[in-house]
């Protein structure tokens, strides 16, 4: 399908972050969006599932309450505003068919939700909690517990009783999931199996909340792309502890016998991106943050005169075991200054 052209598509980075993101004008019509959204509907019609979650763009991911819509950020409208998400945020959520579906089928269980106001019945409240529970600014997950699905990164079902509902809708509704298989004797299949049980019950009806309001829509959003990531970074703004040196100093060397080894700060600075990557695939901590903590890694490694003998693939894999150890320290640690930022 033909792409729609925009002025600001030829536009430097600098000045593409002084337009407003009212500006923008991108629609969900005529990108690759529609097909994601259309294979949704499919996987709600193939469970009986009448409600089709209407979808705008606006500045981020979000389901608004009594709303059974879906809003998708802007920037996955086209590939150059993808591109700059991915300078700025040094990720793009949402950026493959996968990862795009997978928040939908989440977005879509806050859709049901709304739609339906299942949150209301008692059993409902006994297996996830209650829903009228104060949304936390941060939590503290526990990633051994079998009480909550895994499906989205951080744990996020234990983030609050709501999320914990469109996750288990998520999982369940994914096609050729297995999750009676896969959650077989843990507590979280209850919770499966009463999804399962409720939209057999619901899903046929006719939603009696069917608001086909478009909250936050992009055209009524004034701020420049600059205000907005500025805001987005500072919500992962995270000063790390200096207690990298004691590591360091074991993974790499300050004797004077390797003085015409490689720099550690240079063999750092040229393997970050991978290590970064590789790293917030499996903790699922955020780029940005990983970013400020190799930051401070290179800056002590200068500091110490550190150098990087020996196997560089070695070290590769021991750094990214070294930087893995820290982040679950730091994101889990008694003495993190804050828990994972919701």
């Amino acid at each position: 399908m033909p792409t729609r052209k925009y002025a600001w598509e030829a536009l430097s980075d600098e000045q593409l972050l002084e337009q407003r993101l009212s500006s923008l004008k991108v629609k969900v019509e005529g990108t690759w969006l529609e097909d994601c959204l259309r294979t949704l509907n499919e996987e709600l019609q193939a469970k009986g599932i009448r409600l089709r979650p209407h979808a705008w763009i606006s500045s981020e991911w979000f389901s608004p309450a009594d709303v059974p819509g879906i809003a998708i950020p802007f920037y996955l409208a086209h590939p150059r505003l993808m591109k700059l998400e991915k300078k700025m945020m040094l990720d793009v959520e949402g950026g493959t068919w996968s990862e795009c579906m997978a928040i939908l089928r989440h977005e879509a269980g806050h859709a049901v939700q709304h739609a339906w106001q299942p949150q209301r019945r008692r059993r409902w409240q006994q297996l996830f909690g209650p829903s009228s529970k104060r949304y936390p600014r941060h939590y503290r997950p526990n990633p051994a517990s079998r009480r909550f699905v895994q499906h989205l990164r951080l744990w996020y079902a234990q983030s609050h009783p709501d999320e914990d509902f469109a996750e288990t809708f998520a999982v369940w509704l994914r096609p050729r999931s297995n999750w009676r298989t896969r959650y077989a004797g843990w507590p979280a299949l209850q919770k499966l199996e009463y999804v399962d049980e409720l939209m057999a019950e619901i899903g046929g009806t006719r939603p009696p909340g069917l608001s086909r309001e478009r909250v936050d829509p992009l055209h009524s959003l004034s701020q420049t792309l600059a205000e907005h990531y500025r805001k987005k970074q500072a919500f992962y703004a995270f000063t790390p502890p200096k207690t990298y040196d004691r590591d360091l100093s074991r993974l790499f060397s300050a004797d004077p016998r390797h003085r015409r080894a490689p720099a550690a700060s240079a063999f750092i600075r040229r393997h970050r991106a991978q290590i970064r990557q590789l790293v917030a695939r499996w903790t699922g901590e955020n780029q940005l943050t990983l970013d400020a903590v190799l930051d401070d890694m290179i800056l002590r490694c200068r500091e110490l005169d550190l150098r990087a003998p020996g196997s560089e693939r070695k070290l590769v894999i021991n750094f990214t075991i070294l930087l893995t150890a820290k982040t679950t320290q730091m994101m889990f640690g008694p003495s993190r200054r804050k828990w994972i930022a919701l």
